[in-house]
């Protein structure tokens, strides 16, 4: 193709790439597109002013997507180290509810597990019972987290993890009677299942065993109830605004919660799959996993939320705004 011919073709299209565009993947479009119009320029007008008008307009567009990808890197980092603590603390009125609520939840379970033997079969299972009792006579009571691979454990345990923590929330939106439904069935079965080691004499045990991935497990689902109860209070209590705009906010709120849990969900499925498996490893680097993982919690849901309140550090369209010194 004559070179005359090739600018003709194409020069509308260049003079289009020379205005800026925010949308990422047009951007990704251009850049491979002028990779393509200058591989085929070199080729064939390796001297050609066309050729370095191409290759400056493919050098530009590179800058474009560079600082398109740094933007959506330091927005992620934005999110975590400011947005999410400071949304949580917006709603830590109903996280200390949702709290006392499971607790509450747990209690119960551990009473009736108490005064009626059977409750504990039927809230945990037979199959699941039968099986632990058999791993308590064989001396090795929490046999059940030796079980599979570790990676396969990992995965399974991560995704039921995420799916439980989705239907809490989700389950928001029925006037928030679905959330305490699953806080409630899940805060029943902890307390009958804690129990049931007690009850066997391998209470302290267990804490050291199961709570290295609990801590965090736990936690999450807690949170994720919270995000459930901002959902449904948005709808029943809209306050200022019509139900629709209360939902709206409610709703963008409480996905970032979810959103904001999923490492929690991702690291104590990491702690079940290779770590829990090893209940000979020595008492304190259980608790220092313990101890660890709670202070996590307590340090990036409570702690640091009132902190950084306190400081006057406002988010405002996705930007920090930092108080006048």
């Amino acid at each position: 193709m004559r070179e005359g011919k090739f600018i003709s073709n194409n020069i509308d299209r260049w003079k289009e790439y020379q205005e800026e565009t925010d949308n990422p993947d047009e951007q990704a479009d251009r850049f491979i597109h002028l990779i393509d119009d200058l591989s085929y320029a070199k080729t064939f007008y390796p001297q050609s002013k066309t050729t370095r008008y191409i290759n400056g307009l493919a050098a530009k567009q590179f800058g474009y997507l560079y600082q398109n990808e740094k933007h959506q890197y330091g927005r992620l980092i934005t999110f975590w180290r400011y947005e999410l603590p400071l949304l949580f603390a917006k709603y830590h009125r109903i996280y200390l509810f949702t709290m006392c609520f499971f607790i509450l939840s747990v209690l119960i379970g551990v009473f009736s597990s108490m005064h009626d033997g059977s409750v504990v079969r039927s809230i945990m299972g037979d199959a699941y019972v039968d099986m632990t009792e058999d791993n308590i006579q064989k001396g090795d009571p929490f046999g059940v987290y030796k079980q599979g691979n570790e990676f396969g454990m990992f995965v399974n345990i991560a995704a039921n993890n995420i799916r439980v923590a989705l239907m809490t929330f989700v389950m928001g939106i029925l006037a928030c009677i679905g959330t305490l439904y699953m806080l409630f069935s899940n805060g029943i079965m902890l307390g009958c299942f804690q129990y049931y080691f007690f009850s066997k004499g391998l209470g302290w045990q267990s804490v050291l065993v199961i709570w290295i991935h609990g801590t965090l497990e736990i936690s999450a689902i807690v949170i994720a109830g919270t995000a459930g109860i901002i959902l449904g209070n948005a709808y029943l209590f809209p306050g200022t605004y019509s139900r629709i705009e209360s939902l709206r906010i409610g709703a963008k709120d409480s996905v970032k919660v979810i959103f904001g849990l999923i490492p929690f969900f991702l690291l104590a499925a990491f702690f079940e799959g290779f770590v829990t498996r090893h209940t000979e490893m020595p008492v304190w680097l259980s608790i220092l996993i313990l101890v660890a993982s709670a202070a996590t919690i307590i340090w990036y849901f409570i702690v640091y939320p009132i902190l950084l309140k306190k400081s006057g550090i406002q988010i405002q369209k996705g930007k920090v705004i930092f108080p006048d010194a």
